[in-house]
């Protein structure tokens, strides 16, 4: 199995184009849920190509991007370097280099799922102040209609490790040992995206467990691809429906 640290080095240019970002309404949560202001510092960690610290920038946030994967971090990097706010690093979940008790809110934005979960909490006990909370995000798809349910089923039929590795492996077990006294609040946002035939293969590219070009079965699957769009496209663009699925407690 590939090194999770490095599964998405091939992904990127299609990870920066047609992932889903994270809307307005995560914001608007946390400042309901928790007072959270502007200038409260946070550290993304599995930051990835930065569409995570996207709406903590765009607050005015101070934010940490802890990211391991030398291809995404670059991306973020070329997206939000000239930015005073943003602060690239090469660290890990389990060993992010940041000091002791300087954070005040740990964010895990499509990256939790690839954690040491034990040693994960023990790093985020130590850089989060006493009062730190911890934001566990996913945008993650639903199945509310034909085309939605038929995407999925493609993806069953042609990804690899689809199934072991999907982040709905994790579920109220694993938060309930992670967070402190079992206790923390689920949040589910509305949120989708438009795509064109090139958006929903970019999309689909994204995922580490879809074959790339060159594998044997790559042509055929782009052709299955496009015969589902093509049966449920609408003026040449079908809508992808998601949640941003949030957890929020202290650890």
């Amino acid at each position: 199995m590939i090194d999770s640290k490095q599964r998405f080095s091939s992904r990127v240019e299609n990870y920066v184009k047609y992932r889903p970002h994270y809307p307005d309404a995560v914001i608007d949560a946390l400042r309901r849920e928790i007072g959270f202001t502007p200038d409260q510092v946070v550290a993304d960690i599995g930051s990835g190509t930065g569409i995570s610290c996207e709406p903590f920038l765009k607050n005015g946030n101070t934010v940490f991007a802890i990211e391991p994967n030398a291809d995404m971090r670059a991306a973020a990097e070329k997206w939000w370097g000239m930015d005073r706010n943003f602060h690239s690093i090469n660290a890990s979940a389990e060993s992010t280099s940041l000091p002791d008790h300087s954070i005040d809110l740990v964010v895990a934005g499509q990256a939790f799922h690839w954690f040491d979960v034990e040693k994960a909490k023990l790093e985020f006990r130590r850089i989060l102040k006493p009062s730190g909370r911890v934001l566990l995000m996913w945008n993650t798809r639903t199945r509310e209609d034909a085309f939605n349910r038929a995407y999925e089923e493609f993806l069953h039929r042609y990804g690899t490790d689809f199934k072991s590795i999907r982040h709905e492996q994790i579920g109220e077990d694993v938060f309930r040992i992670f967070y402190k006294d079992s206790s923390y609040k689920t949040l589910k946002l509305p949120n989708h995206q438009i795509v064109d035939f090139d958006g929903l293969k970019g999309r689909m590219l994204s995922s580490s467990y879809m074959p790339q070009e060159g594998a044997s079965n790559f042509d055929p699957m782009i052709q299955s691809l496009r015969e589902i769009f093509d049966h449920h496209q609408k003026n040449g663009q079908v809508v992808m429906t998601y949640e941003t699925e949030l957890h929020l407690g202290q650890v």
